[in-house]
């Protein structure tokens, strides 16, 4: 794979996020020309790409912006080949006190996305997320599924995901879609429920918790970042969506144990209802069906969940500086 890399010129959105600092790593390495496209901030504040190697960053080309600013992302799309879109405002319980900034920086930084990409002909893969089916309907969940707007955030990325498929149908721009669920690993905040769970069980015995029985499918974020990859370098799928999944489910609170046993001591669960979503937003199961990306882009996961949450314990054990676990983080 590393071959079909070599020189190729990637502008990577969203750069200074979970998934996307790892994929510009992997792509550094590849051999690729990135562009790393962040938000811009006055103390240049390049996100997690902070934390990538230091020959790493030296590869890597930082423009900073703001997505919904046209003349800056057809600025930083000059010249390139590829555009992985990953920037958007991903935090759900923020999308409640905020849903005018999700949608704004969803849905027209992803309209401005897609119209530099028509104007300069360049291949997009744009991110879709799990949370836009809502709670299954049926299980596991195929592309198929239909689309539940249960949170301003999940409303955000159905309309994203849409605007990329008129944009295919209206003016055959090259776009695939790919919905992750649920990606876990080094680096992610203290946003997501796995390292909730982790900072804390390392800082303490008490954990504060949402929902203990909501289910999800976790991928490790290497496995993830081969889905973007492949979905890039797949001919004959512009247009389509590939779900990105491990087909194994788990609850919040079947989780805590997994996490226990690799600690290797009890904790005790405590239920904040400053974390609970409101009833009928919350998505209660979310289980995917990664066939079509199997037969079609030969993705396959390859990290287990007990192996990629010990690999978390491990860095987010080293790396506690990064996180406040008394604070709930939305």
């Amino acid at each position: 794979m590393s071959g079909t890399w070599n020189g190729k010129k990637i502008l990577v959105t969203g750069a200074g996020g979970f998934i996307a600092s790892h994929l510009v790593e992997s792509l550094v390495q590849k051999g690729a020309t990135v562009r790393a496209f962040v938000r811009y901030n006055s103390r240049g504040d390049v996100g997690l790409l902070s934390q990538l190697p230091k020959d790493i960053c030296d590869c890597v080309q930082v423009i900073a912006g703001d997505l919904r600013d046209l003349t800056a992302i057809q600025n930083a799309a000059k010249r390139m080949e590829t555009i992985l879109h990953l920037g958007a405002l991903i935090a759900i319980p923020y999308s409640y006190q905020h849903p005018a900034e999700v949608v704004d920086t969803n849905v027209i930084g992803t309209l401005n996305v897609l119209l530099a990409a028509r104007d300069m002909q360049i291949r997009v893969v744009h991110t879709s997320t799990s949370e836009v089916y809502g709670s299954a309907i049926y299980a596991p969940i195929d592309e198929a599924h239909p689309l539940q707007g249960q949170s301003p955030y999940s409303a955000s990325k159905i309309a994203a995901d849409k605007l990329a498929e008129s944009f295919y149908c209206s003016y055959n721009l090259p776009v695939v879609t790919v919905r992750p669920f649920n990606t876990f690993g080094p680096r992610q905040s203290a946003r997501a429920i796995i390292p909730t769970i982790i900072s804390q069980a390392l800082t303490g015995s008490e954990l504060h918790l949402g929902s203990l029985d909501t289910k999800r499918d976790f991928t490790y974020v290497l496995d993830t970042v081969a889905g973007f990859l492949a979905a890039a370098e797949a001919t004959g799928v512009d247009g389509q969506t590939f779900n990105l999944g491990t087909g194994r489910e788990i609850s919040v609170g079947e989780l805590v144990t997994a996490i226990e046993k690799i600690i290797g001591r009890p904790l005790t669960v405590v239920q904040d209802p400053e974390r609970l979503r409101p009833q009928k937003s919350e998505v209660v199961r979310l289980l995917s069906d990664n066939r079509k990306a199997q037969k079609q882009l030969n993705w396959i996961p390859e990290t287990t969940l007990e192996s990629g949450l010990a690999q978390t314990v491990a860095w987010i054990h080293s790396n506690l500086q990064f996180y406040r676990p008394g604070i709930y983080q939305r």
